[in-house]
């Protein structure tokens, strides 16, 4: 199984910092150091210096489902293939992307998915619908309409929402860094919070400058330092920010993105801990509801992704939970687009509505 040149480039420490990263995002420095048993000031120079050469992001995850967003959509398609893809993700970021609700798209020559926040499911069916449109009217889509999944957060269960941190552990063989738990819970609070309009403006730059310090945050929006940091805590304690670390995964070697709608058997639907099965290490985002559930997955060889989907399967088959075989699709990272990448502030800004 030979691995990608570039899983090489990082030494076991600098694997271990990103493994950590990813896994705990919020604790301090200190903290990290501590749980990984390393020197704080090798930690910090690892930290900055991946940082610089590109293997992680931060972003600030709004919450959004505790200001008013009911649901989770995943909307994917297969295209008629003889409409080059670079066309057709002009005519995509002209008419499609351009909606505030989907904050992360994908496409590669035949095939395409997206995945959006929204406050109810008439904003996600009318981009469904122009979507539908601009698509038949370039004859793109041949055989069918594109595919929408809705995951209501009262009714649904995000397992993981890109969290990469298993799947850094299994691929750097780590067995020192402790697991975190995934948390099934997430989005599941759907009491609505009222922000102030100065915690608007506060909550809006947050997102938009992930990694901006809280003096910067003060001068962007006018306010002192102290009542940034305050209310910055308080959107955390709240749950209404959650801060994500992001390895790019093209730099650490990952050659396949995986897609995966399963669609279970109406008599016999996995519970909760059935379900537990589906999210192995190399599954980055998972999201489920009674009868149906959606997977991404990231693999480093093809070998790997097929052992993977292989066990996916034959769960699923021996315990009888699929009503037809799942719709898959694999997405190659040399060959694929990806047209948003968590592009958060402009919903953010939509549902707090204008921050003045």
């Amino acid at each position: 199984n030979s691995r990608p040149v570039n899983y090489h480039l990082l030494n076991k420490i600098e694997q271990k910092v990103l493994t950590g990263l990813c896994a705990y995002p919020t604790i301090t420095d200190s903290e990290l150091a501590h749980l990984l048993q390393i020197k704080l000031s090798t930690l910090t120079s690892i930290k900055r210096r991946l940082a610089a050469q590109g293997y992680y992001r931060s972003i600030m995850f709004p919450f959004l489902n505790r200001l008013g967003c009911e649901l989770l959509a995943i909307i994917y398609m297969q295209f008629n293939p003889v409409i080059p893809l670079k066309q057709r993700m002009e005519t995509t970021k002209k008419t499609i992307e351009v909606f505030d609700e989907i904050f992360f798209s994908v496409g590669e020559e035949e095939k395409g998915f997206s995945i959006s926040l929204s406050q109810n499911y008439t904003n996600i069916g009318r981009i469904n619908e122009i979507r539908t449109e601009t698509f038949g009217k370039l004859g793109l889509l041949e055989k069918e309409y594109p595919h929408e999944v809705i995951f209501p957060f009262e009714t649904s269960h995000i397992h993981k929402f890109f969290d990469f941190s298993s799947f850094l552990q299994n691929i750097f063989e780590l067995d020192d860094v402790q697991k975190i738990s995934t948390t099934p819970d997430l989005f599941r609070n759907t009491t609505t919070v009222e922000l102030t309009p100065k915690e608007k403006k506060v909550y809006s730059a947050l997102v938009e400058h992930p990694t901006a310090t809280t003096q910067q945050i003060g001068s962007l929006v006018n306010l002192s330092r102290h009542t940034v940091a305050r209310m910055k805590k308080q959107f955390f304690e709240q749950g209404l920010l959650h801060l994500l670390i992001l390895p790019n995964l093209r730099t650490i070697g990952v050659q396949i993105l995986s897609f995966y709608h399963i669609s279970f058997n109406p008599n016999k639907a996995p519970g909760v801990h059935d379900l537990s099965f589906l999210n192995s290490p190399s599954t980055i985002f998972f999201a489920s509801r009674k009868f149906e559930s959606v997977l991404l997955s990231a693999y480093q060889t093809y070998q790997d992704y097929k052992e993977d989907e292989m066990n996916k399967i034959r769960y699923l088959k021996e315990n009888n939970f699929f009503s037809h075989p799942p719709c898959i699709s694999t997405y190659m990272f040399e060959r694929m687009e990806v047209i948003k990448e968590f592009d958060f502030p402009p919903l953010v800004n939509k549902i707090l509505g204008g921050i003045s």
